[in-house]
C-alpha cells in the first residue's frame, strides 16, 4: 500500500470511530432524557405512553392517601385546569404537602394513573419549579379566557334584542 492509501484508510477509520462514538453518546442521552408535562398535556395525550417523563403541578388539597403498607402514597397533581392521579411507593420528601408544588418522574399507566419513581417537592415558600410555574400561568390564563368568554355569552343572552324591545330602525 502506498502512503497516500494508508492515510485515506486512517482518515476513514477515524471518521468511522467518531461517528460510532457520537451515535453511542446520543443513544445514551436519549434514554436518560425525561421531558416535563403538565396535567393538561397528559390528559390531552401529549405525553409519551412508553417513556419516563416528569409531571408537575400543585398537589390537590385532600387527595393525599397512604396505603396500608405505609410506603405507597396516592395523590392528585393539578395545574388548575386538569388533574392526574399519581401513585408513589417510597419515602416522600419532608417538604411534600397538599397545596404545594411538586414534580414527579415516572410513567403513565394504562389505567391513567401516573406511577412515579421519584417525587420532588418545592424548596421554600417562594420557590416553584419553572416548568410548574409556567404551566400554572398558562392554565390560569386559559381559565380566565374561558371564564370571560362564558361571562360574555351570559351577558349577551341576558340583553334583549331590539326586536324584542319593539325598537325599529330610527330614521335621521
Amino acid at each position: 500500500m502506498k502512503a497516500r492509501q494508508q492515510r485515506l484508510v486512517l482518515v476513514g477509520l477515524a471518521i468511522l470511530g467518531v461517528g460510532a462514538a457520537a451515535a453511542l453518546a446520543l443513544t445514551a442521552l436519549q434514554s436518560n432524557i425525561s421531558y416535563f408535562f403538565s396535567p393538561s398535556q397528559v390528559m390531552a395525550k401529549e405525553a409519551p405512553a412508553d417513556h419516563v417523563f416528569r409531571l408537575g403541578g400543585l398537589v390537590s388539597e385532600g387527595t393525599v392517601k397512604r396505603a396500608e403498607d405505609g410506603l405507597t402514597v396516592t395523590f392528585d397533581v393539578t395545574d388548575t385546569a386538569q388533574t392526574v392521579k399519581v401513585s408513589y411507593t417510597g419515602i416522600l420528601p419532608d417538604l411534600f404537602k397538599e397545596g404545594q408544588g411538586a414534580v414527579a418522574r415516572g410513567r403513565l399507566g394504562t389505567d391513567g394513573v401516573f406511577y412515579a419513581e421519584e417525587v420532588l417537592a418545592k424548596h421554600d415558600e417562594e420557590y416553584m419549579p419553572p416548568e410548574v410555574a409556567d404551566t400554572l400561568k398558562t392554565a390560569h390564563a386559559k381559565g380566565m379566557t374561558e371564564a370571560s368568554d362564558a361571562a360574555a355569552t351570559r351577558v349577551a343572552e341576558q340583553v334583549p334584542s331590539e326586536e324584542a324591545m319593539g325598537v325599529g330602525a330610527v330614521a335621521r
